[in-house]
C-alpha cells in the first residue's frame, strides 16, 4: 500500500505505511536520472521528494513518543487518527473494548463527542498538511 502516495485525507494512518513509503522515496532519492519505478513513474521527481520531506517531517515530530513500532532505534505510535473521524474512533474504541448493550431503549442517548473529547485527553496530535491526526 505504502509505495502509493500517502495524503491527509484518510481517516486512519498506519505509522508502519508511512515509513515504508519513506523507505520508498528513499530510494528513488539519488543523483541524476531516477527510474520512479510503475507506482511513480506519472510523478515528477519534485513532486515525490516533496512528498518524502513532508513524511519524514511527520514521522520527525512523532519520534519518541513512545508506541508500539520500532524504526531507526526510536519508537513510534502505529496509529494516527484524523481529528474530524475521531468521535466515530471512539465510538469504535469503546463498543470493541467494553460490551455495550445492543437494544437500549430509545430514550436512552450515548453522547459520543463528549466521549470522545473524554477519551482525547490521553492523546497527543500531530499535523500532516495542515490536518490534526491524534495518536497515543
Amino acid at each position: 500500500m505504502a509505495k502509493r502516495e500517502l495524503d491527509n485525507t484518510q481517516d486512519i494512518l498506519d505509522v508502519r505505511d508511512i515509513i515504508e513509503r519513506v523507505e520508498h522515496l528513499r530510494e528513488l532519492r539519488q543523483p541524476g536520472p531516477v527510474d520512479l519505478g510503475e507506482d511513480d513513474n506519472d510523478q515528477d521527481q519534485d513532486v515525490l521528494f516533496a512528498e518524502l520531506a513532508t513524511l519524514e517531517s511527520l514521522l520527525s515530530e512523532l519520534k519518541g513518543y513512545g508506541g508500539d513500532h520500532d524504526w531507526e532505534g526510536d519508537w513510534y505510535p502505529v496509529t494516527l487518527v484524523r481529528d474530524s473521524y475521531f468521535v466515530e474512533y471512539a465510538q469504535e474504541l469503546v463498543e470493541e473494548c467494553f460490551e455495550m448493550p445492543k437494544d437500549l431503549p430509545s430514550f436512552i442517548e450515548i453522547d459520543w463527542k463528549a466521549t470522545a473529547r473524554n477519551i482525547r485527553v490521553d492523546y497527543g496530535s500531530v499535523e500532516f498538511d495542515g490536518v490534526t491526526y491524534w495518536y497515543r
